[in-house]
Formats: structure tokens, C-alpha cells, sequence
């Protein structure tokens, strides 16, 4: 075995996300990314988000990433102009291959969100922050679609805590879950 060869490679990993494995009594080692993070970030965001915005006609991403169907590149969600919020699927040259509506319902039939009022995004995304954090970002704020739950937040803390906070039509907190 070449261990000079084997010296000379260097992997980086992210350091929560690896699982090494060591492998007989030679001592080769293989490392696997385990849960990688497949949020897509700067000027990659932007390009592939640019691209998902200008498909749906206007509006904000939400959130890029990676996607591991096969010949899907990227998911994009996105706010359009009106309030609703759709997913765009992107192959690897940025071409639209599927625009689902955000959210479906048990029956696979496509339902947009129900719009929310600037107040009621507002109120949403200040009790959110309340109950886990105010130094936090909220990533996504939606109608609840679910039992009780009236409003649905997304956020995400400094160090990288992902919380999902449901809130009843008073926007007080029903349930708070971290994503693992």
C-alpha cells in the first residue's frame, strides 16, 4: 500500500456531519458525510434562487437546497408577489423541471397557503422569537394547516438550532419542536 499516496489527500468534513469508518487490519479509512447540509449558500443561493424567482414571475426565496431525487439539482422556495409560496425544482443548468405548491394535502392535491397580513406575519415571527430566542432568524412563517395550530414558524438560531413553532389564532405558543 502507497501510504505517501494516501498521506498526500486531504477530506474535509464538517466535523458534526462525518462518520469514519476504519477498515481492516491495513488501516485504510473511509469517511462518508453523514446528514451533509443541504442548504445552498452565497452567490450559489443567489444564482439559484434568481433563477427560481424569475420562473414563479417575481417574489423572495425562502430557502435554497440541494435536492437527492434523481434528476433534481435544487429546490427553491419561494414567496410570490401575492403572499403564496411555491417550490421550484431545479436541474443542474437552473431549467424548471416541477412547481409544486408548498404545501399538499394527505391526498397528494396541491393547496396554496392561505396569505397572511403583514400584522399577522409580523405577530407570528415575535412570539416565535419569544419562545426560543429573539437572537434568532425566522426562515418561514405560513398559515397552520394542522389541528389547532393557526401559524407555523421556522427558526433558526445562531448556532444553527432549527426550531418549528406552531401558534394557536392568538399567537400563543402550542408547540415547539427542534429540528434535528
Amino acid at each position: 500500500m502507497n501510504t505517501t499516496k494516501l498521506r498526500s489527500k486531504r477530506v474535509i468534513l464538517s466535523t458534526t456531519a462525518a462518520v469514519v469508518v476504519a477498515l481492516g487490519a491495513g488501516g485504510a479509512v473511509w469517511a462518508t458525510a453523514a446528514n451533509a447540509d443541504p442548504e445552498v449558500r452565497g452567490a450559489d443561493r443567489n444564482r439559484v434562487g434568481d433563477a427560481a424567482v424569475q420562473a414563479v414571475g417575481g417574489g423572495s426565496v425562502l430557502d435554497v437546497e440541494t435536492s437527492d431525487d434523481a434528476g433534481e439539482a435544487y429546490e427553491v422556495e419561494v414567496r410570490k408577489t401575492d403572499g403564496t409560496e411555491v417550490d421550484v425544482v431545479l436541474d443542474k443548468d437552473l431549467k424548471v423541471i416541477g412547481q409544486p405548491a408548498a404545501d399538499s394535502d394527505d391526498d397528494g392535491d396541491e393547496t396554496p397557503d392561505r396569505v397572511l397580513s403583514d400584522t399577522e406575519r409580523a405577530s407570528a415571527e415575535k412570539a416565535a422569537l419569544d419562545s426560543v430566542g429573539a437572537d434568532g432568524t425566522v426562515t418561514q412563517v405560513e398559515a397552520g394547516d394542522e389541528g389547532e395550530a393557526a401559524y407555523e414558524v421556522d427558526v433558526r438560531l445562531p448556532d444553527n438550532t432549527e426550531w418549528d413553532v406552531e401558534l394557536d389564532a392568538g399567537f400563543t405558543v402550542l408547540t415547539k419542536t427542534a429540528d434535528n
